[in-house]
């Protein structure tokens, strides 16, 4: 069951990574779009285990660095979304999260990723990243991952609870 846990879960990061990155751009609002991986990492991190989601989300968060049209320092989504998965597995705290908890745990592991993101711009020089726009970028992402949570975590987190059924029901 671990390898099809595994498979299935790659397989949710590879297919937010390609619609993330060729159909979402169609619908930016001033450049930014919905962290579709950020919401596997959530779904997988609220269902299964803490270190298969902090795997994930480091893999998840190199795949979305390496991705183009990637122009950034890679690491840098990879460092967000482990530290998003660290934060939303202690949210579970082995028991199942209700609604508003998921729509919760979502907008703050946002608010997290994107500004650890943007933070390490800031740090690193990054000429595409300023202070001033950081508010912006961090409101909007927040308010797309929200909105689309209802349609992508749900179907997630019951796949994943069907791939780990020891640990979804303890």
């Amino acid at each position: 069951m671990s390898y099809l846990r595994w498979l299935a879960a790659l397989a949710a990061v590879v297919v937010a990574l390609v619609v993330q990155v060729t159909l979402f751009p169609h619908v930016a609002w001033h450049g930014i779009v919905p962290n579709l991986c950020l919401l596997v990492v959530v779904a997988a991190a609220l269902t299964v285990e803490a270190p298969f989601a902090l795997v994930l989300g480091f893999a998840a968060g190199l795949t979305l660095d390496l991705a183009p049209p990637a122009d950034h320092v890679a690491g840098r989504w990879a460092l967000a979304l482990t530290v998003v998965a660290f934060l939303a597995a202690r949210v579970r705290q082995d028991q199942k999260p209700t609604a508003l908890a998921v729509v919760g745990t979502v907008a703050a592991a946002s608010f997290v990723a994107t500004s650890l993101f943007a933070l390490s711009g800031v740090l690193l020089q990054d000429p595409a990243m300023s202070v001033a726009g950081l508010l912006e970028v961090v409101l909007v992402a927040v308010a797309w991952d929200v909105l689309l949570t209802p349609f992508v975590l749900p179907p997630l987190m019951k796949l994943f609870t069907r791939l780990s059924p020891q640990w979804a029901a303890s």
